[in-house]
């Protein structure tokens, strides 16, 4: 049996904090707001598998203002994911991503952070896919305002 779910996240970018993506730290003069250390792209690929396994999202397994995931590393959180997908029985096949925003420009990180994401799920990176895109000056994100990713998963059944 397969299963496929999909995930969203968006953050709004702020002066004070780093800019943080599929664990990554990005030189940028803002990072993403947020509860945890708000890695949109990280978030997303949480939501798709726990979706995928019927599992709910992020918001109710990390729910934000609870003090024990204040700046939390969101890679730990889909570590915590990975594992509670695998105690219901499933395995991570792939990962799809899209990270939407303007700057910075994210090509020569694309490897890392999937690997990032690949070793936090337990699988061969060669199973994540990263890619981005531009709004091309539409929207929040054209603005420079935040970001946003969306992310599919595929399970197997273990």
């Amino acid at each position: 049996m397969t299963r496929i779910g999909i995930g969203y996240d968006a953050h709004r970018l702020a002066a004070g904090r780093p800019l943080i993506l599929g664990g990554v730290t990005l030189p940028h003069a803002t990072g993403l707001e947020g509860w945890s250390d708000a890695d949109v792209l990280t978030h997303a690929v949480a939501d798709a598998v726990l979706g995928a396994a019927g599992a709910g999202d992020i918001g109710q397994h990390f729910p934000p203002g609870d003090a024990a995931f204040k700046n939390a590393s969101s890679l730990d959180l889909l570590a915590r994911v990975g594992q509670l997908v695998g105690d219901l029985g499933f395995a991570v096949a792939n990962v799809d991503t899209i990270l939407i925003m303007e700057t910075p420009r994210v090509g020569k990180y694309r490897d890392e952070m999937a690997a990032n994401i690949a070793a936090a799920l337990g699988i061969d990176a060669a199973r994540v896919s990263i890619k981005a895109t531009t709004t091309e000056g539409m929207g929040f994100a054209g603005r420079g305002e935040g970001a946003a990713a969306q992310a599919v998963a595929l399970l197997e059944k273990a």
